[in-house]
């Protein structure tokens, strides 16, 4: 069997094989059932190392053995082998997620929150502004900031940009209107988008032509992009000014008015 050194190197990170494993598995694939001798004939692996690879791909559901003697192996379909893994990489998230949300429960937990609360140097709220990159610790932060609103949240982007934000939004507006806290939105873009929008968010929406990405908490803090349809990374700026949040909030309302 040809197969191009390139394709293998591809498959094998694909599907999270080694090189062994990847040759005899499309070996396998090419002639639909084998034996161990054949299979390495065909896939350029040495025999002796042909039957473990073989044990392993079939540990793996790879490929299967049949009751036949010499035993003889059929390489499993990969549109199986593909809803497997994402069936597994799913379950494993999950897991994750259910152990992380048992760190907050444990006594270490506990102490560092100590350690950032009650430092020696306790940071001033005043002082604090940073620089964010990445769509999720953007993303994250935003959460973090709409959550621990208290009076009113402003937010002034696009209506494919509240529509991709979706989750943060759904999860986070049913909190704020049960705690009658003020949501302001101000979005530019297509009106059916924005229709839309007002129906799945339950608030009313303003439309307004300015190409932007600005989120303001209580009129003290505000989040907003410095890039638009970056090719890389987003990149926003926090910053915990109430100077800063108030007079650009203020702008906003004026121009709401007129």
């Amino acid at each position: 069997m040809l197969v191009r050194q390139e394709l293998v190197s591809k498959i094998k990170d694909l599907f999270g094989l080694n090189v062994y494993e990847t040759k005899v598995w499309l070996a396998l694939l090419s002639v639909g059932i084998a034996s161990a001798g054949k299979a390495a004939s065909i896939s350029g692996v040495p025999r002796s190392r042909t039957y473990d690879v073989l044990e392993s791909l079939e540990k793996r559901g790879f490929a299967i053995a049949k009751l036949d003697k010499p035993v003889k192996y059929l390489g499993v379909k990969p549109k199986i082998i593909l809803e497997k893994l994402k069936n597994n990489v799913e379950k494993d998230a999950k897991d994750r997620i259910v152990s992380l949300s048992k760190i907050k429960e444990t006594e270490e937990y506990g102490k560092i929150t100590s350690l950032y609360d009650e430092g020696m140097c306790p940071i001033k709220k005043e002082d604090i502004s940073a620089s964010l990159k990445g769509k999720s610790n953007i993303s994250n932060h935003l959460r973090e900031i709409i959550q621990n609103a208290t009076k009113e949240v402003v937010i002034c982007t696009s209506a494919e940009d509240m529509n991709s934000k979706s989750r943060i939004f759904q999860q986070t507006f049913k909190a704020l209107k049960k705690n009658n806290i003020k949501i302001i939105i101000a979005l530019s873009g297509e009106n059916d988008l924005i229709k839309e929008l007002e129906k799945k968010f339950e608030v009313k929406i303003k439309k307004m032509d300015i190409d932007a990405k600005v989120f303001i908490v209580d009129r003290k803090e505000i989040l907003f992009y410095t890039t638009k349809n970056a090719k890389d990374d987003d990149i926003a700026i926090w910053l915990n000014s109430e100077f800063f949040a108030e007079a650009f909030a203020s702008m906003l309302d004026l121009t709401l008015k007129n």
